[in-house]
């Protein structure tokens, strides 16, 4: 595997890839559980405004920090400890970490000889933002490419999973990731000059964290989350 980097475009578009090998298709970034709660389809543009007002902005944070982290020779543990503060359902919690090992293992495979690597080989099974940053890290993203990645990352997921979820015109889902836009440069802006654990914000999404919770309880799922 070469060591070489590949253009900053380049890695970010490798990163936000709904094919990359992490697991990332059996997510639906809370809209099946949200659906099954009794969320109508009408409403689905307003969960994604309201994930990255909340769940997003914590999840970009929380990668903008983990890429400081290894760039700057620091653990990850103080990171990861604070996503999980901020992140109350085990469920949750759970979910992230299953794709944050997936890319853990990618970021040993792609980039075996980086910091980020030696960062993720103390971190056994790292949460999915704290992978992604390190990931940033390796592949020379800067601080607002990664947080744009992990925005985009959620709306593109939740805008595929709609695809399998409801009875949709597909130009809908993807009409709804262009108006998504200017709130995912809302957290860019936000959260790109963060460098400090504690700094990261802690919104509460109460009723998202209800619905992922309950979500394991149903029989019918073609989602993790």
């Amino acid at each position: 595997m070469t060591s070489s980097l590949p253009h900053p475009e380049f890695a970010a578009m490798l990163l936000a890839d709904g094919r990359l090998p992490v697991g990332g298709h059996t997510q639906s970034s809370g809209l099946e559980p949200a659906l099954l709660g009794g969320l109508a389809e009408s409403d689905i543009p307003r969960l994604v405004g309201t994930r990255l007002r909340t769940v997003v902005r914590v999840e970009a944070a929380v990668a903008v920090v983990a890429r400081h982290h290894v760039l700057a020779g620091l653990p990850l543990q103080p990171v990861q400890d604070a996503w999980a503060a901020r992140t109350p359902s085990e469920v949750s919690r759970a979910a992230s970490v299953a794709v944050g090992r997936g890319q853990r293992r990618l970021a040993l495979r792609l980039w075996p000889t980086s910091a980020a690597a030696t960062s993720l080989a103390d971190l056994r099974t790292p949460a999915r933002p704290v992978a992604l940053g390190a990931m940033a890290a390796a592949a020379g993203l800067d601080a607002a490419r990664t947080a744009r990645l992990v925005a985009y990352d959620d709306v593109q997921t939740l805008c595929a999973a709609a695809l399998k979820l409801c009875p949709l015109d597909p130009a809908d889902a993807t009409a709804w990731l262009l108006e998504a836009g200017a709130d995912v440069e809302g957290v860019v802006g936000a959260v790109a000059h963060l460098t400090d654990p504690s700094a990261i914000p802690a919104p509460a999404a109460p009723l998202l964290e209800q619905w992922a919770h309950h979500h394991p309880t149903h029989s019918r799922r073609l989602f993790s989350a």
